[in-house]
């Protein structure tokens, strides 16, 4: 399978060509179905529109096309490219994604145990150099190193869908139209 920091060090000039912070490269299925997930995100709105897609789609796949034609493939296998905003209940990959989303509902899981726990959910409560601090519901707040983490996402909650305002409604109108007749 194909090297995830080769992959991130190709994509990540292409995102920010554009302007857009890489929230995450991910390579996942298996042989015959496997799939590049690329995620980023305008760093003023943390949300990226369909044309914002489109145009990192195709600097990606140029620059793999271009990689490809040199016999430098990173992904020797056939894969589908998918490039996408984080949405609402976005992975938190980076330490600022912790810091940005403090006061937020999220779910942490561990590479390893830690305590005897390897999941922890609730509310964000800082950071403090490389270590997060999420407050359980008991109130218990737990400090746990961002090298453990090993995947990390929001939960959707009524604070995070208020606290998250979309780049566009255009088109709402007619859904719910729709949805009513």
């Amino acid at each position: 399978m194909a090297d995830l920091a080769v992959l991130t060090a190709i994509i990540e000039p292409e995102a920010r060509a554009l302007g857009f912070d890489l929230v995450r490269v991910k390579l996942f299925g298996g042989e015959g179905d496997r799939t590049l997930q690329v995620m980023a995100e305008r760093p003023d709105t943390r949300q990226l529109n369909i044309d914002d897609c489109a145009d990192l789609s195709r600097r990606i796949s140029d620059r793999l096309d271009e990689l490809e034609e040199a016999g430098r493939d990173p992904i020797p296998e056939a894969y589908r490219l998918e490039v996408s905003s984080p949405g609402i209940d976005r992975p938190l990959t980076r330490l600022k994604d912790f810091a940005d989303w403090q006061g937020h509902e999220a779910r942490i899981t561990l590479a390893e145990k830690i305590d005897g726990r390897k999941q922890f959910k609730g509310d964000l409560a800082g950071v403090e150099g490389d270590v997060i601090a999420i407050t359980d519901g008991h109130g218990l707040t737990h400090q746990i190193a961002f090298a453990t983490i090993e995947d990390a996402k929001l939960v959707i909650t009524n604070r995070l869908i208020a606290a998250t305002k979309p780049l566009s409604v255009e088109g709402a109108d007619e859904f719910e139209a729709e949805e009513q007749d």
